[in-house]
C-alpha cells in the first residue's frame, strides 16, 4: 500500500476536494482520498499495482495538476 500527499493549487473550495475525491475513487486500486481545501492538499492511499502517474494524469485530466 502507497501513501501520498500532494499540494494541488487549484483547489478553491470544499467542492473541489470532492470533486478530486470522486474521480480519484473510480480509479481501480484507489483505497481512499482525503483533501483539505485550506491547505490546498490532497492525500491518496493506493495499492502497489497502480502507480503514481496515473493518478497524476487523472487529475491532470480534471484541472486539478499535482504540485511535484
Amino acid at each position: 500500500m502507497n501513501k501520498k500527499t500532494v499540494k494541488i493549487p487549484n483547489i478553491s473550495c470544499n467542492h473541489c476536494v470532492m470533486t478530486i475525491k470522486n474521480e480519484l475513487t473510480e480509479l481501480g486500486g484507489v483505497k481512499s482520498v482525503s483533501g483539505d481545501a485550506e491547505s490546498k492538499t490532497v492525500t491518496v492511499e493506493y495499492e502497489d499495482s497502480l502507480d503514481w502517474q496515473s493518478i497524476a494524469d487523472t487529475l491532470e485530466e480534471i484541472n486539478y495538476p499535482p504540485e511535484e
